[in-house]
């Protein structure tokens, strides 16, 4: 028997009735991540508490008599603790950068999404966001029935007390953020009185709606389709990181069974598919089913499945961190360490070390001094009372450190030249101050053309000693 031919009608020839409508977004379920408690929960939710303390709480540490952690972008200063950056130290932020970067690398390659799974804002507020719903709604179950259930006073009073709350965490949150770029104190002053500005005002609710959207309604939506790191993790993945993993080995096959039935049936795998550990997973994936870049490590799963073990008296370790190598040659922990602190590990470590070390030390000897030379456009060379001949300058002096110093200003490199103008200046502490500074020379006395010069600005103390000192390069214009 052979099939008859296809018939092939054009697409234009359909008639408007048979038209299909295809959707290029296909719609998710709603993910309802079950409460869960363990070593890994507890972690996690250490990391919650330590990262926020950090996050509301430096804004109002106080250090001497400003704030402690501060990014006057306004002033262009940059206070942290006893620093004091300018944008001129704009490579010590660049550093800082880039050993962040190399410390996510050596993480991922060591043992997965660590970084996701415990400490990442998305997966800190997502977590603190649930925990109001549960204690607001209930826990999962009682969520969905309330779903599911029709308008009602109880639905109603429930979903607006937790949406409430959402949006005071959120909009604090917003008020912390900003706090770091505006003193906070004056910024609660300025909140009250209602003189905030209009940027202080956007950002806060920027910050706080776009933490109020990602925590409290999109949440996994962020970590599978808007991160970016979930989608090249897996260049830096090999068969010798540490991943969160199910041992089909000794899960399968798996069924329904009873601790006694799981006794009496050697053939039968120890996974009972209570599909728990698809419950309390945040992105909602089933662990089961082997690697997922939606994975982000957080090892609820593995807290849930030790559980369930407990309670069928299995040994713990079905759902674990282990590495695909271990899993393959079922080797132990002690195998799975000698691996772990490989060549690719190895390279990581000494160039982050090496990073690490040079913005220490840059820090450690960096001239709490600076100073930049500008020329004035305005008047090049001028002949003045004397018969000297005089160069303009315009010097902006930046005091880095937390008390008032005094400056001394030299000049070398041409014969003759002096500085005609004041010669020691005052700066405040952690403060800049734009100074005039004229050059002058005998005219005559040097040749036509441009000459380098240099500017050695110097700290006075109060023996009149110099301490540090700044040069700077400049040039010193005789005309024809």
């Amino acid at each position: 028997m052979t099939d008859a031919p296809r018939k092939t009608i054009p697409i234009a020839a359909l008639p408007v009735s048979e038209e299909v409508l295809v959707p290029l977004y296909a719609s998710q379920k709603k993910i309802y991540p079950r409460s869960v408690s363990g070593f890994f929960s507890r972690w996690r939710w250490g990391l919650v508490w330590l990262t926020q303390l950090v996050f509301y709480g430096l804004p109002w540490l106080e250090w001497g008599h400003r704030q402690a952690v501060l990014f006057d972008l306004g002033a262009r200063r940059f206070y942290i603790f006893n620093l004091v950056l300018y944008p001129q130290d704009f490579i010590y932020l660049t550093g800082l950068l880039v050993i962040c970067a190399l410390s996510l690398f050596l993480f991922t390659a060591v043992a997965g999404r660590l970084w996701c799974g415990f400490a990442c804002p998305q997966t800190v507020y997502t977590e603190i966001f649930l925990w109001i719903e549960r204690q607001v709604e209930g826990d999962r179950q009682a969520r969905m029935r309330r779903d599911a259930a029709p308008i009602s006073l109880e639905k109603v009073l429930k979903k607006t007390t937790k949406q409430v709350l959402w949006f005071w965490v959120a909009l604090w949150t917003g008020v912390s953020f900003v706090g770091y770029f505006s003193p906070i104190r004056g910024l609660w002053a300025e909140a009250l009185g209602q003189q905030l500005g209009g940027w202080e005002i956007f950002w806060i609710l920027f910050y706080g709606f776009a933490t109020y959207g990602n925590a409290g309604f999109m949440r996994e939506q962020v970590c599978k389709y808007m991160c970016p790191y979930a989608r090249f993790q897996s260049a830096m993945f090999d068969k010798d990181t540490l991943i969160v993993s199910y041992d089909p080995d000794r899960g399968e096959p798996r069924g329904k069974l009873s601790r006694h039935a799981a006794a009496a049936s050697p053939q039968q795998g120890q996974c009972v598919d209570c599909t728990l550990c698809v419950q309390v997973c945040p992105t909602g994936i089933d662990i089961r089913n082997g690697l997922q870049y939606e994975c982000i490590g957080c090892g609820s799963c593995i807290d849930v499945c030790n559980e369930v073990m407990d309670k069928v008296n299995f040994p713990h370790g079905l759902i674990r961190f282990t590495t695909m190598d271990a899993l393959a040659n079922h080797t132990g922990a002690d195998n799975i360490l000698q691996h772990l602190f490989r060549p690719r590990v190895g390279v990581y470590l000494l160039v982050l070390f090496a990073l690490t070390a040079s913005v220490l030390g840059g820090l450690l000897t960096r001239m709490p001094l600076k100073v930049d030379v500008v020329r004035d456009r305005g008047v090049l060379a001028r002949l003045v009372e004397g018969g000297r001949l005089e160069n303009v300058y315009s010097l902006q002096i930046m005091n880095a450190t937390e008390s008032p110093q005094t400056y001394q200003l030299a000049v070398e490199g041409l014969a003759g030249l002096v500085v005609a103008s004041e010669a020691q200046v005052q700066v405040g502490p952690a403060a800049s101050r734009w100074v005039p500074v004229r050059l002058q020379i005998e005219d005559g006395s040097a040749e036509p053309g441009s000459h380098p010069v240099r500017f050695l600005v110097s700290e006075v103390d109060a023996n009149l000693k110099k301490s540090i000192h700044v040069t700077e390069k400049t040039t010193f214009l005789v005309p024809r």
